[in-house]
C-alpha cells in the first residue's frame, strides 16, 4: 500500500514538473529580479505587483497605407509576471514575423510554456506581423530563461535601445482627446496612449488580474499623428460577447475599420473577446467614433 502511495505521490511529481517546470520557490518575494532583469536584457515598467518587459520591434520598418508604424502604435511585445501561487505567472504577447512563429513556438513548447493565442492585429501592413500571445506559472527565473531563448529565434532586439531625446513631440490636441475618450492619455514614443479600465473584475484560476492595463487587460487606444490634425490609430476593445457587434457596428459607422476579432487567453472569467481596429482620419473625429463604441461597454471612465 505505502508502495502504491508512493508511486502515485512520484508521478504527480513528474506530471508536475513536465508542467509547470521544476518546482516553484517557496515564495515569488524570494525571487532575484535583477537576475530575470538580466536575463530579458531590460528593464520592467512595475506597478503593484506586476513586472512588465517590453519587447519592441524596433528593428522592423512596417508601413500600412502609407503610414510608418511606431514601435509603440503597433509593436509593442511585452511580458509580465505576477506572484501566484508560490512562484509566477506570466501572460504575454510578443510580435513576430510570419517566418519566425514557429521557431519561437518551438522553443516555447519545449521549456514547457503555453501558447494561448496566434493571429493577426492589422491588415495590409508590410511586412505582415503576427502576434504570439503566451502564458506559464512557475520560477520566474526558469521563465525568464525560456523567454529569451524563444525570442532568440526571433530578431527581437534582445536590448532597448536609449529613448531619443527629446522625445518626439505628438502634435495633436491631447487635452481634447483626453476630454473625448474620458480618460488621461499618456505620450509614448510619439504615440498617444490610453488605457481605459473594465467595471468587471477580471480571473483566470481563480486569481484576480490586476492591475489590468499591465496584464494587457485594459482596451487599448493608440494616436500616432500623421499630418494636418490627422492620426493614424490603432489598438484593442476588451469585450464580452454581448458587446462585440455593438462595438464592431459604432466603429464601422464612424469609419474605423475592425482588423481582428479574436481571444487572447483560455481560462478567463467573463469570457473575453478582443477586437483591433484601423483608421487614419482627423483625430478629433476618430476619438468621437472611438467613444461611441466606448459607450457599448461596461468600460470606466475618469
Amino acid at each position: 500500500m505505502k508502495r502504491t502511495i508512493w508511486a502515485m505521490v512520484g508521478i504527480g511529481v513528474c506530471l508536475l514538473t513536465f508542467r509547470f517546470g521544476p518546482l516553484l520557490p517557496a515564495n515569488a518575494q524570494d525571487t532575484d529580479w535583477q537576475k530575470v532583469d538580466e536575463i530579458l536584457g531590460r528593464k520592467p515598467a512595475v506597478s503593484d505587483d506586476v513586472r512588465r518587459y517590453g519587447f519592441p520591434r524596433s528593428d522592423l520598418s512596417v508601413t500600412l497605407d502609407g503610414v510608418t508604424i511606431k514601435p509603440a502604435l503597433a509593436l509593442g511585445g511585452w511580458v509580465a509576471f505576477k506572484p501566484a501561487h508560490g512562484g509566477a505567472m506570466i501572460m504575454g504577447d510578443l510580435v513576430l514575423l510570419e517566418t519566425e512563429i514557429n521557431p519561437v513556438m518551438a522553443k516555447m513548447i519545449a521549456s514547457g510554456l503555453e501558447i494561448t493565442a496566434v493571429h493577426n492585429h492589422l491588415l495590409r501592413a508590410s511586412p505582415a506581423t503576427f502576434y504570439m500571445h503566451v502564458a506559464g506559472h512557475g520560477d520566474p527565473v526558469k521563465l525568464a530563461s525560456a523567454i529569451h531563448d524563444a525570442l532568440v529565434e526571433s530578431k527581437t532586439p534582445q536590448t532597448i535601445a536609449a529613448p531619443a531625446a527629446p522625445a518626439p513631440t505628438i502634435g495633436l490636441d491631447t487635452a481634447k482627446l483626453d476630454q473625448i475618450i474620458g480618460v488621461k492619455g499618456q505620450a509614448n514614443g510619439g504615440v498617444y496612449q490610453f488605457n481605459v479600465k473594465r467595471r468587471d473584475p477580471i480571473t483566470e484560476d481563480g486569481m484576480l488580474l490586476t492591475p489590468v492595463a499591465a496584464m494587457g487587460l485594459a482596451i487599448g487606444i493608440n494616436f500616432q499623428p500623421t499630418e494636418g490634425g490627422r492620426a493614424a490609430i490603432t489598438g484593442d476593445f476588451v469585450l464580452t460577447s454581448d458587446e462585440v457587434n455593438p462595438v464592431i457596428l459604432a466603429l464601422r459607422t464612424h469609419g474605423i475599420e475592425v482588423t481582428a476579432l479574436h481571444s487572447h487567453m483560455l481560462d478567463e472569467q467573463p469570457r473575453l473577446f478582443f477586437m483591433h481596429f484601423w483608421a487614419n482620419d482627423d483625430a478629433v473625429k476618430l476619438a468621437e467614433g472611438l467613444r461611441a463604441a466606448l459607450d457599448k461597454t461596461a468600460s470606466t471612465k475618469s
